[in-house]
């Protein structure tokens, strides 16, 4: 679990971190030199019927807002400093705000300095401070009198902020991995090391993780957990991780380091954006400053018609001018370059949006519906089952039984909406049903061809025959597909013409006409004749010797009969010589052959052919 200060500057928040650790946060000379805290701090905080919880000091001045929020992200539970002798300042209510935005819902609050003001003065500034805190997700919060000087009040603080802790939920350790980095510096004998809260998952010794937005996949080479070297570290720990493969000058506060898959850089996310109450209009191609986690970019906020007023979320495309490595669910704050103030905040609700994607109509859409919205977006595509952990914000067990409430179809590694499915069984039926309708003399429509008319990938395309196949639907074979109980069949005119064709095949003999001079001589299309001409191949009453000539099955009986009869010799007959034997032009003679070899009647070798086998009339096909 993570504890972090809060508060305005110089209310005691470094000084009673230092009385209740022992440790002094201000590492930095000129924190010490100027008596103020310019950086985060780090420390481990002992607590009975706890243990050990990890510390993050931030500063108190405006003009350090930014590192604040850096080190508020990830906190669970917030120490809000106020000193006795000041009472709630502007960064405290700033302070608050960015805590509410950041999404931490409990408190406990220090009322520092309490042994240099009078009784009476130090229950109006407690009255304050309850009032201020009303309105707040803090309202509930213990408010401890303390003095870090003379040690008051020290032991009851440790007490409200265990009992806090207890009842604070534990953070899911069986999640994707992600530590947003706040420091990184290099040490003698170990390298590169960073430093950062983890916000989720598991990292483990020797593992092998990326750097974001880099994308640079770098090994796990030690971890540290307060202080001491560790196995392992786990989500609301503060660790210290040493790296290899990447050098100090290419690390920096900002990045992140994560372990697992779906995560991708994002210049335009979804959200739900909230303004705080007051003077934080957001003017619609206005830039502000956005944070998260410990990184801080440029964003401009792109709303549907709706304008952003305070006090209610509003749902956004939020445009970066740099990328981020972030989450659904992820929590941002909004803040103003000139003047320096923090405007709102807002939460992610889809990560990877498109650069035109619109925002979504309603707000607080769980993530049952941004899973459906996802899916009906995704079309007949579907979407990556691995990037759903980060674009839903979902633990991987969580997805299954999702995925199942919607009826979604799995696919490989992708998911597809069921109504999306559907309509890619009716259009393969659509398709077919035209396919057979043009080209009713076809056994069916080539398979690929059916592919390519579904427009999705070739792995949902065939998946979708397949389950089309296994209902009963359609039949599949050799590549070739039709609705289940299409037959072809040849119409009254085109039975006409089949008995004209075989006629003009049948008397030609051995040198039947090709197909192109059948249609001119019948007057027929060509596309007509071809077809009937298969048709009729596959009835087995003529035989494609050559793609546009047909023989009948007796004149090619009576061609191997005469090749088996005159090829006695064990030798290689010359072309010419069967020329003689068949009594064939080459015309005719050359395309019989090949169609020999391709039956494996005959061998073709170096000077001619020779017979592979007697000859059986029953081969002919």
């Amino acid at each position: 679990m993570i504890l972090g200060t809060a508060g305005h500057i110089d209310h005691g928040k470094t000084t009673l971190i230092r009385a209740l650790t022992g440790v002094d946060t201000d590492r930095l000379p000129e924190e010490k030199r100027r008596g103020i805290t310019i950086d985060l701090g780090f420390a481990p905080l002992e607590l009975a019927g706890v243990g050990k919880i990890g510390v993050v000091d931030v500063p108190g001045h405006e003009a350090f807002v930014r590192t604040m929020v850096a080190g508020a992200t990830g906190v669970d539970l917030a120490l809000l400093v106020v000193a006795a002798d000041a009472g709630v300042m502007p960064q405290t209510r700033e302070h608050i705000a960015i805590l509410e935005l950041l999404g931490v819902t409990r408190a406990v609050v220090a009322l520092t300095k309490v042994d240099l003001v009078e009784t009476d003065w130090l229950s109006l500034v407690e009255d304050d401070l309850s009032a201020t805190l009303l309105t707040s997700n803090f309202s509930d919060a213990p408010i401890v009198r303390v003095s870090a000087t003379t040690g008051a009040g020290l032991e009851a603080l440790r007490e409200a902020i265990a009992a806090a802790a207890l009842e604070l939920p534990a953070r899911a350790a069986d999640d994707l991995f992600r530590l947003p980095i706040d420091r990184a510096f290099t040490m003698k004998g170990t390298g590169t090391v960073v430093t950062g809260t983890v916000w989720s998952g598991t990292l483990q010794h020797d593992q092998v993780a990326s750097l974001h937005p880099s994308n640079r996949s770098v090994r796990i080479r030690g971890l540290q957990a307060h202080g001491k070297a560790v196995a392992n570290v786990s989500a609301g720990e503060r660790a210290a991780v040493a790296l290899t493969g990447v050098e100090l000058a290419d690390v920096h506060r900002g990045m992140v380091l994560v372990r697992g898959k779906g995560w991708l850089e994002s210049h335009v996310f979804r959200a739900d954006v909230l303004l705080l109450e007051g003077d934080s209009a957001i003017g619609p191609r206005e830039w502000v400053r956005l944070h998260i986690g410990t990184q801080e970019v440029g964003a401009r906020i792109v709303t549907r018609g709706a304008s952003l007023s305070s006090g209610h979320a509003i749902p956004a495309r939020v445009v970066l001018d740099a990328p981020v490595v972030a989450r659904a669910g992820d929590r941002f704050v909004l803040r103003a370059a000139s003047p320096s103030r923090t405007l709102g905040g807002g939460i992610i609700t889809d990560p990877h949006a498109s650069r035109r994607a619109r925002p979504w109509t309603s707000p607080n859409t769980a993530a049952p519906e941004r899973l459906a919205l996802l899916l009906a977006e995704a079309g007949v595509d579907g979407l990556e089952v691995d990037s759903l952990g980060v674009r839903l914000g979902i633990a991987g067990a969580e997805l299954d039984p999702l995925a199942a409430e919607r009826n979604a179809w799995r696919v490989g590694n992708r998911l597809v909406d069921a109504d999306h499915r559907d309509a890619l069984r009716q259009r393969a039926q659509r398709e077919l049903a035209s396919y057979h309708s043009s080209h009713s003399l076809e056994p069916g429509a080539p398979t690929q061809w059916l592919r390519s008319r579904l427009g999705a990938t070739d792995e949902i395309s065939s998946a979708t025959i397949e389950c089309l196949a296994a209902e009963g639907e359609v039949t599949s074979e050799r590549g070739v597909i039709a609705l289940s109980g299409f037959t072809p069949a040849l119409s009254g005119a085109e039975a006409g013409l089949r008995d004209s064709m075989l006629a003009g095949i049948s008397g030609a003999g051995s040198e039947p006409p090709s197909l192109e001079e059948l249609a001119s001589e019948l007057g027929a299309s060509i596309a007509t004749v071809t077809g009937i001409a298969r048709w009729l191949a596959r009835e087995g009453t003529l035989i494609s010797v050559e793609p546009s000539r047909y023989y009948t099955v007796v004149v090619v009986q009576d061609l191997r009969t005469r090749l088996e009869q005159g090829m006695v010799e064990p030798r290689e007959y010359s072309p010419s010589e069967l020329r003689d034997l068949l009594g064939l032009t080459r015309k005719f003679l050359i395309p019989f052959l090949e169609y020999c070899d391709r039956e494996g009647y005959t061998i073709r070798g170096g000077l001619g052919r020779r017979l592979s086998a007697p000859f059986r009339p029953d081969r002919v096909s």
